[in-house]
């Protein structure tokens, strides 16, 4: 795995994954919607932490600068 995530797409997504976090598990949301908020908030939590998304390998995509 190759690192194919700028500085600020990886802040982005932990910021967006907190939140997301906060609405599922925080009572925001419920039911379906929260599961689907948690799976996402941990989703991006992971690719922000490592600096991976396999999304951006699947469409030869990356937010570096070159």
């Amino acid at each position: 795995m190759k690192v194919n995530e700028s500085n600020v797409d990886r802040i982005i997504r932990v910021v967006v994954g907190i939140v997301l976090l906060y609405l599922g598990f925080g009572g925001v949301l419920g039911g379906v919607l929260a599961i689907v908020a948690d799976i996402f908030g941990v989703i991006m939590l992971l690719t922000g932490a490592i600096g991976f998304c396999p999304l951006y390998t699947l469409f030869k995509f990356s937010t570096l600068k070159k």
